[in-house]
């Protein structure tokens, strides 16, 4: 078996559209197969839930989420200007608030991202507006504002890139976004029933697994994971299919429109789903009381984001699950989302 993978892989890496001009990154093949989507444990987020059954197809994945310098090298051979660094489209963001919203100031539609702020003790975690700042400036070359820059941090995976800029690199790159179901499944890492893609104990051997914030959240971060903001990809240990990553550090760009009851959906039909690709629309969409997605305007667009980050916390959220999910304007990037891609065999 091992000797056939090792033929068939390059040839699948040439059939993806990958070539040497551009950077293919190692990907691993994920042999598909059926598997429990979502979450029927008693602390599972209610858009997890039901678990239910879901098949996808093989597919090759990036072993780590895309880096600063992967991601240069596309912005220098092609001049793409991300989300971030361009000024703010007042009438694509009246789509995103409530209706009647007065415009902000012409300061606030300055190019620029959401970047994550301790505060300065405990507060209400239900408002994440106390950790969050609009910084003009801030981009995936400046992560925390204009005076801060990505020297030293070239192997980190890149962050403060819309669903769009995560697509154009992909398209450029001759692969594409995932699909939830693609990523869940090779989260999971072969495993059955775990509630980890490594085990069912946070830590193996008291060894952590995972880039996370460590200490209390939002106010200290004792970095005893090793990292008090993003770590450079592969500093911990790969699941089982060799991806790293795939639980903290950063959340991942997925393909599929976000609805909260798209898990309840799915599990409506007693037949096996197929390689889901998400709803084909929002419209009509049902709030769930408990979805732990940033509030949004009913019938506004949302993506699926997977993962957790280095944000994550057990007393907040434990998102570096393999069944959590977020849905996040794709016109919005911030201090922890990055992205990886796949391709079809």
């Amino acid at each position: 078996m091992k000797a056939l993978l090792i033929m068939i892989v390059p040839a699948m890496l040439s059939m993806a559209g990958c070539h040497s001009s551009k950077p293919t990154g190692d990907m691993v093949l994920i042999p598909g197969g059926e598997f429990m989507m979502g979450s029927d444990a008693g602390d599972a987020f209610p858009n997890e839930r039901p678990a239910h059954r879901v098949k996808v197809k093989p597919f090759l994945m990036d072993v780590h989420p895309v880096t600063n310098a992967e991601f240069a090298r596309f912005v220098k051979a092609t001049g793409y200007v991300t989300v971030a660094e361009r000024p703010v489209d007042w009438e694509e963001l009246k789509k995103q608030v409530p209706p009647g919203t007065p415009k902000p100031p012409d300061e606030m539609l300055m190019p620029g991202s959401l970047v994550f702020h301790p505060t300065d003790g405990p507060v209400d975690l239900r408002g994440m507006a106390a950790w969050w700042r609009w910084v003009n400036g801030a981009s995936w070359r400046h992560p925390e504002g204009p005076d801060s820059n990505i020297a030293g941090r070239e192997n980190h995976p890149v962050v403060h890139v819309a669903w769009e800029d995560a697509n154009a690199y992909a398209s450029w790159a001759g692969k594409r976004l995932p699909t939830e179901a693609e990523w869940e499944f090779a989260a999971i890492g072969g495993s059955v029933g775990k509630r980890y893609a490594w085990g069912n104990e946070e830590r193996s051997g008291g060894r952590f697994m995972l880039n996370r914030w460590t200490g209390q959240f939002p106010y200290r971060n004792d970095a005893s994971d090793g990292f008090a903001g993003t770590s450079p990809v592969g500093s911990f240990p790969a699941n089982g299919y060799g991806l790293y990553d795939m639980g903290g550090n950063v959340w991942n760009w997925c393909s599929d429109l976000y609805r909260a009851d798209t898990y309840s959906k799915q599990a409506e039909s007693s037949l096996v789903c197929c390689d889901p690709s998400g709803p084909k629309t929002i419209q009509g969409e049902t709030s769930i009381p408990g979805d732990p997605s940033p509030p949004s305007v009913p019938g506004a667009e949302r993506r699926v984001t997977k993962g957790g980050s280095f944000l994550c916390h057990p007393d907040y959220c434990e998102s570096y699950r393999p069944s959590a999910r977020r849905g996040t304007p794709p016109d919005t990037g911030s201090s922890h989302v990055g992205f990886r891609c796949v391709s079809t065999p």
